[in-house]
């Protein structure tokens, strides 16, 4: 069985080493994509025909500087848009089997995208600075297993400067509201989907041990830098 940690690897692979209802609490954030219809095969495929994002954009960036022509640029774009796409896509149901088999309890961020039972217990983030015309959603929906009532936290999705790097990277704070919140002390936390690394950096916070997978190497290695960052720095759970 895996130590608790931060682990470049499957997700599923990952949770077939925990027994039952090994985790307290589940926080996740999984890709919906085309809304789980590409099958996993098809998948797998668009992820081995796409060079690694750093890649990309270290040849982009080199491009940039010696001002080729715009197509080029264009091209780049895509290709950029392709990696997105390789991992922007919906777990299948054997996924939901397995969270739900290691997990006691559960918060799906995206839940409204998937067959998920019926919940009374859901939680909005309302992105505060983002206005109706904006591209960006003004909020987030996430499903919770929870049998309370639907809450709203409001917050806004900018990090600090310098530190957003993940399409989808949610605020820590948004991830201590619902530690505080729906995690009891001593509980323990798994995020199958962990981005940016922002729900392990508020689990640190919040001092909840915790077991985060991400799939794609060059997010990882930005957010293991993120928490390791992030662990250097002195709070309450340290004395």
């Amino acid at each position: 069985m895996l130590d608790f940690g931060f682990y470049n690897m499957d997700c599923m692979e990952g949770m077939k080493q925990f027994p039952d209802n090994y985790f307290d609490l589940a926080i996740v954030d999984p890709p919906y994509g085309d809304g789980g219809h590409m099958e996993a095969t098809r998948q797998e495929q668009v992820r081995r025909n796409v060079r690694p994002l750093s890649t990309i954009c270290t040849q982009a960036n080199a491009r940039e500087r010696e001002r080729e022509g715009r197509t080029n640029w264009r091209n780049v774009g895509e290709e950029i848009r392709k990696k997105i796409i390789a991992w922007d896509v919906a777990p299948p149901k054997e996924y939901f089997n397995e969270l739900f088999r290691v997990s006691r309890n559960q918060i799906i961020w995206g839940g409204n995208y998937f067959e998920l039972p019926p919940t009374r217990c859901f939680v909005i983030w309302k992105k505060l600075t983002i206005s109706e015309s904006f591209s960006m959603a003004m909020a987030e929906y996430a499903w919770t297993s929870f049998n309370d009532n639907a809450k709203i936290f409001e917050c806004a999705p900018q990090g600090k400067a310098g530190e957003r790097f993940h399409p989808t990277q949610k605020p820590v704070d948004l991830y201590e509201w619902l530690l505080n919140r729906y995690a009891k002390d001593g509980d323990i936390i798994l995020d199958t989907h962990c981005g940016s690394a922002s729900s392990l950096i508020a689990c640190r916070n919040t001092g909840h041990k915790y077991v985060g997978f991400e799939i794609d190497e060059y997010y990882y290695k930005l957010a293991n830098e993120r928490l390791k960052n992030a662990s250097q720095q002195m709070n309450i759970f340290d004395f």
